[in-house]
């Protein structure tokens, strides 16, 4: 065990729970799969123990604290609300927070068969989202950028995947997301990193949204790339036309950004086949289907 990695267990988080919260301790404790800079521990029926683990810094579970509070009220789908702070101890020297549960399966290990409904549904959650943030709302970090200013990372993904019969088309979808224009709104809210893992899914459609770490104001393509990353084939028009607030540019720029970030879930999904840390096997086929609808621009 390093200094970053610290052993999780349900026992600990009940010591935990017992030292700051006692009212909660005797709630049963399971843990959620998954899960790399933070921990999740199921707690009773209607909660959840977000414990940091691999972030260095808390930064990212104390922005969920301070903005989850007052951007869920007005959005239509569930996501997590903190109701309880975890302060670090001499037990567990980081932060943990105790949230409401989004019930649902993970996308990455389920799937969407009502494909127009769950392009709605997301389309309907992000216009809920998107309107301006407050000049102390988190500006953008690694996410965020213009694709232009993203290439080098782009290109190291792609040759990391080495998908070569492919590569030259998806270069091309990159190019025209690079020399499209610049997003020329006010800066809106922004969840950053929606991917199958962080999206939940029940009866066939969209269910829930989790992980808002990477909660930024800024670019609203960042989201946008979910129309091929998050949605089944043939339904992106669909989304577009019920968000409608996108214009051409935004499109390419979103087009891609889902480019990019396929090419991440290929890329851990062979990290996983090498055994590697964090590597998810199972994210690959999701990651290159993904691409391929990005091909297709469907």
């Amino acid at each position: 065990m390093t200094g970053t990695e610290i052993a999780i267990t349900a026992d600990l988080v009940r010591d935990l729970l017992r030292e700051q919260h006692p009212d909660l301790a005797g709630l049963a404790i399971r843990e959620v799969a998954g899960g790399w800079g933070n921990q999740m521990w199921r707690l009773g029926d209607e909660l959840v123990v977000r414990m940091q683990r691999m972030d260095p810094t808390p930064e990212l579970q104390l922005k969920e604290r301070r903005w989850l509070p007052v951007l869920a009220p007005r959005l239509p789908l569930p996501v997590p609300v903190p109701v309880r702070f975890g302060e670090p101890s001499e037990r567990f020297p980081k932060h943990w927070t105790v949230m409401t549960w989004v019930s649902g399966e993970p996308l990455d290990h389920g799937s969407i068969s009502r494909g127009a409904h769950a392009a709605d549904t997301l389309a309907g959650f992000l216009r809920a989202l998107h309107v301006p943030a407050p000049a102390e709302a988190p500006g953008p970090t690694d996410r965020g950028a213009h694709p232009r200013d993203c290439t080098d990372g782009f290109e190291n993904f792609l040759q990391a995947v080495g998908l070569d019969d492919i590569a030259a088309d998806v270069r091309a979808v990159w190019a025209d997301a690079a020399g499209a224009g610049a997003w020329e709104g006010p800066p809106v809210w922004v969840h950053g990193d929606l991917h199958p893992a962080n999206v939940v899914v029940s009866e066939g459609t969209l269910s829930g949204i989790v992980d808002f770490g990477d909660l930024f104001a800024g670019d609203p393509a960042w989201d946008l790339a979910a129309a091929w990353v998050l949605l089944p084939a043939g339904t992106a028009a669909r989304f577009f036309d019920g968000y409608a607030r996108a214009d051409d540019a935004a499109i390419r720029r979103a087009r891609g950004l889902a480019a990019l970030k396929s090419l991440f879930l290929v890329l851990m999904g062979q990290n996983g086949d090498r055994g590697l840390p964090g590597g998810k096997p199972h994210w690959g086929p999701v990651g290159r289907a993904a691409l391929d609808r990005v091909l297709t621009g469907a």
